[in-house]
């Protein structure tokens, strides 16, 4: 049997074809690999800004705890305790205290003043969202910095110096690190913070991804080189073209698969997600009178292959801008039900406590996803508290007051995390009708000091929640001397290192054992000298 070669024009068609199919190859590998990159660097950006928005709030909740403390003066011993605010957060390179026109009184480390190279007046200033702060650049001799103003008074200021390290802008791909920089500019122009291996005069044909703060006036950039971004993973090119010559359907799937193989931290978290590296770590909640545990709280900790953990600041937020927070969520409290499952069903009393992010608690089908994973678990609804952050501002307070409505109604109990140093008011607490609020630790790490403000806000919240028929927990409980504090100010319930640290399952199971059979011999010796 002879074989039929095809003629001139079949091969013109099947050479058209090829060409069609490589140059559409071609141009559709550049077009994803660009976007995926992109996405990943504008994701890098909102990274940068998190984390600079997350030093000036802890810039200002030091000014904030100063200020609480009392008038403030320039004598050696008003200094000395700025001095020791400022060694205990290593953020903070000085505070110094300024007139209301923004010059300088005294500075806690006055020999740092003669290394300014200038100072910029209050009207230069640039303010914060919310207008409580005002922003500014530092001229140093060793760099710049980010100067962060709030008003103590008619006439005087409190500064905070912030050292905008390298820390918070390492951030780049280790392909990208000696090809780019990250910066950080206040929006009149200025910049206070930079990370580069290299003299921004060496780099050469730079592609820009910048990112705005809605909460201060700053906004991040990154910038790298055109040449080492057409190089960063660009490996999908050749197989898309090789695949393209042969069968553009085959071209589309591997197109989607290498464009999927491309590095960046969302999709770090993606791997982790499917490969179940989030992990829940329980902390109790206890009576504070009698130390008998209540309940707990579940925590993500990210466990990788290789054993090590993830601290839950290095990617929570960005599981959260990113939206990978719900399935990451769901995924987590599948797993807590299922550890947790033979003491919630020993104790009907014992409460299980999870974090939801505003933006979940809203979303389409929350709750019958909610009611579906509960359910599965066989666990009672009564027995779950949702925990929504303060931290985090919700987008519709009337809405999410419905959704807590519709969810104590199903008997799921709601609580406020966080309450103190979030972005909601008493309004929101009263609005959102929830069942518990949880005082954050910052105003319980001072609560047993004397004449502490704290104190005076714990009582205020309380006699509220009393008001308002909730309950409340302390986080963050370390000391004797907090619990009996707590208990002066008519706080019942806790939650901190005190009784135990955030536990991998195991150990947690092993601390209620321990705890139970303690109880269970103490009542066994109690009941013998009765009868005796």
């Amino acid at each position: 049997m002879k074989l039929r070669w095809p003629g001139v024009t079949q091969l013109a068609m099947i050479a058209s074809s090829l060409i069609a199919f490589a140059t559409g190859g071609h141009f559709a590998a550049k077009a994803v690999i660009e976007g995926q990159q992109s996405r990943q660097l504008q994701e890098l950006t909102e990274v940068a800004l998190r984390r600079s928005e997350a030093a000036i709030d802890f810039g200002a909740a030091t000014l904030d705890e100063l200020a609480r403390r009392g008038p403030l003066n320039c004598d050696p011993a008003s200094l000395q305790a700025v001095r020791l605010q400022v060694y205990q957060r290593s953020a903070v390179k000085d505070i110094r205290l300024v007139n209301r026109d923004g010059s300088v009184i005294c500075s806690a480390y006055s020999e740092t003043l003669e290394f300014d190279n200038g100072w910029v007046a209050r009207p230069d200033m640039l303010h914060s969202d919310d207008r409580r702060l005002l922003l500014f650049r530092v001229d140093q001799f060793s760099g710049v910095a980010l100067g962060v103003l709030r008003d103590i008074d008619e006439r005087k200021s409190l500064v905070a110096i912030l050292g905008i390290n390298s820390y918070l802008f390492d951030i780049m791909p280790a392909e990208l690190r000696a090809h780019s920089e990250v910066s950080l500019e206040l929006n009149n122009g200025s910049d206070v913070g930079r990370f580069s291996l290299k003299r921004h005069s060496e780099f050469s044909q730079l592609v820009s991804f910048s990112n705005v703060s809605i909460r201060y006036p700053l906004h991040a950039t990154i910038r790298v080189e055109r040449s080492a971004l057409q190089r960063w993973d660009n490996e999908a090119y050749w197989p898309t073209m090789l695949v393209a010559f042969g069968l553009g359907l085959i071209f589309g799937l591997l197109l989607t698969r290498a464009t999927a193989r491309l590095e960046g931290p969302i999709a770090d978290i993606d791997r982790a997600l499917a490969r179940r590296e989030f992990k829940p770590f329980f902390q109790p909640t206890f009576d504070l009178r009698t130390g008998a545990i209540r309940g707990c709280e579940v925590l993500t900790r990210w466990i990788r292959e290789d054993g090590t953990i993830v601290l839950p600041m290095s990617f929570i937020p960005l599981a959260e801008s990113s939206g990978r927070i719900e399935p990451m969520t769901w995924q987590i409290l599948s797993t807590a039900l299922k550890e947790l499952y033979p003491r919630l069903r020993e104790d009907k009393n014992f409460k299980l406590s999870v974090n939801i992010a505003p933006r979940h608690l809203l979303s389409d089908g929350f709750v019958e996803t909610l009611r579906r994973v509960v359910g599965g678990a066989k666990v009672s609804t009564r027995q779950i508290v949702l925990e929504v952050t303060e931290r985090n501002e919700l987008p519709d307070l009337e809405r999410a007051a419905a959704m807590v409505k519709e969810l104590r109604n199903l008997g799921f109990k709601v609580a406020m995390d966080d309450v103190g140093v979030g972005h909601s008011g008493l309004s929101q607490m009263k609005g959102l009708g929830a069942d518990t609020i949880k005082i954050d630790k910052f105003f319980i790490d001072t609560i047993a000091e004397d004449g502490s403000a704290a104190k005076t806000i714990v009582e205020m919240l309380v006699r509220l929640a009393r008001d308002l028929n909730m309950t409340v927990i302390a986080e963050g409980v370390e000391t004797v001397e907090q619990i009996q504090a707590l208990i002066a100010c008519g706080v019942e319930e806790g939650q901190g290192y005190i009784v135990s640290p955030p536990l991998p399952f195991a150990k947690f199971d092993e601390l209620l054992e321990i705890r139970r059979s303690r109880a269970l011999a103490e009542a066994t010796v109690l009941q013998a000298a009765l009868v005796a």
